[in-house]
């Protein structure tokens, strides 16, 4: 019968790269011994703006910009749900854009 160390072995060090503009460092944890470092590498989920675009399409709507953006933040949230990040930001930035759009011209109108 084998004897079982009573530790794991240890994985080589490798060294850490930067992490992509859509990652943010999670949570470090460092030992009291100054051992190891840990880092957690967490993708930010994207913004759909659902509650910005439900804003402009409820109380303003104008040119229809606020169905548009409406339509493209819940295809921003689908695509979230189905795993597709990077469909879901083109979708929210889409959102965005639209909502800005709706923003300024209600805003334009009431100085008007």
């Amino acid at each position: 019968m084998n004897p079982v160390p009573p530790y794991a072995p240890l994985a080589e060090d490798v060294p850490l790269q930067e992490p992509p503009d859509h990652m943010y460092l999670g949570p470090r944890a460092n030992t009291a011994a100054g051992g190891h470092n840990t880092i957690v590498l967490q993708a930010e989920p994207p913004k759909d703006h659902i509650i910005w675009s439900l804003c402009c399409f409820l109380y303003s709507n104008p040119l229809c910009l606020g169905l548009a953006a409406l339509i493209f933040s819940i295809k921003s949230r689908d695509r979230k749900v189905v795993g597709d990040l990077e469909g879901a930001r083109h979708y929210g930035a889409t959102a965005r854009y639209l909502n800005i759009a709706a923003t300024i011209i209600v805003c334009l109108r009431i100085l008007l």
